[in-house]
């Protein structure tokens, strides 16, 4: 006796045209395999920031909360999304330099943390000051 087996990719297209005369059941069809779509770059996305989260850790003697901020503070700076400044990360592990703006943004997250790590209220040297006469 032989076994078949359908890849799921296979099954996905005989399920589509079973129900190709059914419209909703159509409908449902490309709207499932458009979230099916997204979530697979958002966990694309997702390995490349823990792996550059731990990068940070490893880099910044930080928890993971704390280096997931600094990726984000980060991107924020330099306007891009969380898994293009992670892939940047990883990329100058990998030997590949960071853009200027990405590179002062690390500079300038990195100088708040420790900044805060040892409660100093003062800016860092390349941020004017809040306050007058400072």
């Amino acid at each position: 006796m032989q076994r078949t087996t359908l890849l799921q990719e296979d099954w996905w297209k005989l399920r589509a045209e079973a129900t190709w005369g059914n419209a909703s059941a159509g409908e449902d069809l490309v709207a499932l395999r458009a979230e099916n779509d997204q979530l697979r770059r958002a966990l694309a996305g997702r390995a490349v920031v823990d792996q550059a989260s731990g990068m940070m850790m490893v880099l910044t003697p930080c928890s993971r909360g704390t280096a997931r901020g600094l990726l984000v503070d980060i991107s924020r700076q330099c306007h891009t999304t969380l898994p293009e400044v992670a892939a940047a990360m990883v990329d100058v592990w990998e030997g590949k330099p960071m853009t200027r703006p990405m590179q002062w943004a690390l500079r300038h997250a990195l100088r708040r943390l420790y900044a805060e790590d040892r409660g100093c209220d003062s800016p860092p040297a390349d941020e004017p000051s809040s306050t007058p006469g400072r």
